[in-house]
């Protein structure tokens, strides 16, 4: 199995490439939000 590739828009909350870059501003600060309220629930 192959690592995901490294991210070099900054984007990427994991450091590994996960699609972030072609977010609008607005999609990404919605998936930012979604992703730290997920990873607080943990």
């Amino acid at each position: 199995m192959s690592e995901a590739p490294k991210c070099g828009c900054g984007r990427s909350p994991t450091g590994n490439c996960i699609g972030w870059h072609a977010l609008s501003e607005e999609e990404y600060r919605k998936k930012e939000t979604e992703y730290n309220a997920k990873k607080a629930s943990k």
